[in-house]
């Protein structure tokens, strides 16, 4: 009787999995071809490497930053890689500009049809060193800045029936992380956001994901600006992002973004840490706090003598100029990462 039932509950489980790889399989695909597809800081980094996926798979980019002279070198690369690319000049935190950049890109590609919001800070530091104008930077750059976007082409979406929105936040929403408050409050208010409005406008037509990445091998070419001594966690951090085991590569979280988006896939988290992490703290919290409270222990909470502000390239040392981040420096030159 005891292995009849054994049978019985293989049976069910090989069955269920065979409809879900079936439904996988079969789900069919966002067409990317013709579509207009608006990607905030989409001049570098991650950025520009979602720039290269979804204009291989045949959309029509559009691409948003501060800095014009990022603007105009990605756009040079990305045309003469056969893409077709336009870009425009766009603080995101600024919601005037916000409002004018959209209605440039809809007067000359047309309708958005694909919005990726890539945009985003990160300040490192321990929290006596933080000042309340870190936590305000960190909202706009990473809530209200992709809010401001989705409130200026939602409406258009809904319309249509039709629209993908793609809100890139970091592992850092999924699981709070010491000296990264101020990331750390302004992604999980956007992974929430994200979240609820997927469940709201799924009905309309418009699906959006939240994607939330480990560490990625971007090609920073310094560390995180920060608070902090010099060669405290930032420098350690940009060490870590060079090995395979650690961080994944900006063209393979790029192709995972893109599917996704195709997919219609409502939540990625990528590297096997952070989806590791992320679980962890979704089923037992407490031991998560405790983690990560002794990884505090061992960072140190000394503040650092007053409170100025080091940038990345500031807080470099020999080992993370070494030969060690060679993988990185790689990934500098292909995703314009320049000092």
């Amino acid at each position: 009787m005891a292995h009849r039932r054994l049978d019985w509950k293989v049976v069910l489980a090989l069955g269920l999995a065979g409809v879900w790889l079936g439904r996988r399989l079969t789900r069919p695909r966002y067409d990317l071809r013709g579509k207009t597809v608006l990607i905030s800081d989409g001049a570098r980094g991650l950025g520009l490497a979602l720039a290269r996926g979804f204009g291989a798979r045949g959309g029509r980019l559009a691409l948003l930053s501060g800095d014009g002279a990022e603007l105009a070198r990605a756009a040079a690369e990305l045309r003469a890689e056969g893409l077709e690319v336009r870009v425009f000049p766009c603080d995101v935190r600024l919601s005037d500009q916000v409002q004018q950049a959209v209605h440039e890109v809809v007067d000359v590609l047309g309708p958005i049809d694909v919005l990726v919001n890539n945009a985003g800070s990160v300040e490192l530091g321990p929290r006596p060193a933080m000042l309340l104008s870190d936590y305000q930077e960190a909202m706009d750059a990473d809530f209200f800045g992709p809010l401001s976007l989705v409130q200026a082409v939602l409406p258009a979406m809904r319309a249509r029936g039709e629209g993908r929105i793609v809100n890139v936040a970091s592992r850092g929403g999924k699981v709070p992380t010491p000296h990264r408050l101020p990331a750390v409050a302004s992604k999980f208010a956007l992974v929430g956001f994200s979240e609820g409005l997927h469940a709201e406008v799924k009905r309309d037509g418009v699906v959006v994901t939240t994607v939330c990445p480990g560490r990625v091998r971007n090609g920073s070419t310094s560390p995180p600006s920060g608070r902090e001594k010099r060669g405290q966690p930032s420098v350690w951090l940009e060490v870590l992002a060079s090995l395979p085991f650690d961080a994944i590569g900006a063209d393979a979280a790029a192709r995972a973004i893109v599917r996704a988006c195709e997919l219609g896939t409502p939540e990625v988290i990528l590297t096997a840490q952070a989806r590791a992490a992320s679980r962890l703290h979704g089923v037992a919290p407490g031991l998560t706090a405790k983690l990560l409270a002794g990884v505090r222990g061992r960072r140190g909470s000394r503040t650092p003598s007053g409170r100025e502000q080091r940038t990345g390239l500031e807080s470099e040392s020999p080992l993370s100029r070494s030969a060690v981040t060679g993988v990185t420096r790689e990934a500098e030159q292909r995703n314009s990462e320049l000092p």
